[in-house]
């Protein structure tokens, strides 16, 4: 995208009036259609024991114990790592003082690991706080970029969509309540890599919205997919520019809806990961 652009980030979620925290996107609309209805209890039944018997089955043929190996010369290779598969890398230990790893590996699982981290951060509570996002984007953007897209982001996160999720002109929720916007990349797929550039594509699932009694923008969950062209500048990949659609998303499971106070204290107990292929 050309980071001057200006987007709409707030709508209509599946016609509920619910306004999301996202980053401005390029392409396509990101709210979608409305959910579909949750299935019946009976069906939800019949769909575990399928998977269940289905996984039986599975452990059953991989423990046959009938000691043959897979290649034909006896050698027995591992398989390769499969696009969605964790390679075993280790996540990279350094990180700003802005809590942001950095330190990734110029090679293509170091371009997936940083997309991932980076995708998390652009889609975070923070980037709405006028205090934190310039740390934000200097950190992640190209430093040719960052200046450019700081000045969009002022745009478009103003007081008036501040007051519209229900924030303070410092991006803070009301006494009581909790903004939430937490992004957990599902798996990256790397579309394009030179060596000192790379495009990257990072599958999420969130969650989003506030917690409170009189909220009006309850958490609800989203899958979306960010696009990322890297550049490797200054000895680690910075993002040159950056897209996002709608899913891909599941059918919506059965899961009982949990309390406003339970996400309120699962955001505050459970911690974010660092992310590497």
């Amino acid at each position: 995208m050309s980071l001057g652009d200006e987007r709409e980030t707030s709508g209509g979620y599946g016609g509920t009036g619910q306004t999301r925290t996202r980053l401005p996107d390029t392409d396509t609309d990101p709210y979608g259609a409305p959910r579909r209805a949750p299935r019946s209890s009976s069906r939800s039944l019949v769909t575990v024991v399928g998977v269940v018997v289905l996984l039986i089955a599975a452990i059953a043929f991989a423990n046959r114990g009938d000691g043959e190996s897979a290649d034909s010369d006896g050698a027995g290779t591992k398989p390769e790592t499969t696009a969605t598969a964790p390679s075993g890398q280790r996540p990279v230990k350094t990180k700003s003082a802005t809590g942001i790893p950095t330190g990734f590996p110029q090679n293509q699982q170091g371009a997936e690991s940083a997309a991932a981290n980076y995708a998390v951060v652009l889609v975070s509570a923070d980037i709405l706080k006028p205090a934190r996002r310039p740390e934000i984007v200097r950190q992640v953007f190209d430093a040719g970029r960052a200046a450019e897209l700081e000045k969009t982001l002022d745009r478009v996160y103003d007081k008036a969509f501040l007051d519209k999720v229900g924030l303070d002109e410092n991006g803070e929720a009301p006494a009581g309540s909790t903004y939430v916007s937490r992004t957990t990349p599902v798996g990256t797929k790397v579309t394009d890599f030179s060596g000192n550039a790379a495009t990257v594509e990072v599958w999420c699932t969130g969650v989003y919205g506030m917690t409170g009694e009189n909220s009006q923008n309850p958490v609800a969950n989203d899958w979306f997919t960010m696009t990322l062209r890297l550049r490797w500048t200054d000895g680690d990949w910075k993002v040159d520019s950056f897209s996002q659609k709608e899913g891909p998303a599941p059918v919506n499971g059965d899961n009982r809806v949990s309390t406003s106070d339970a996400i309120s204290k699962a955001v505050e107990e459970f911690g974010g990961l660092t992310y590497a292929r």
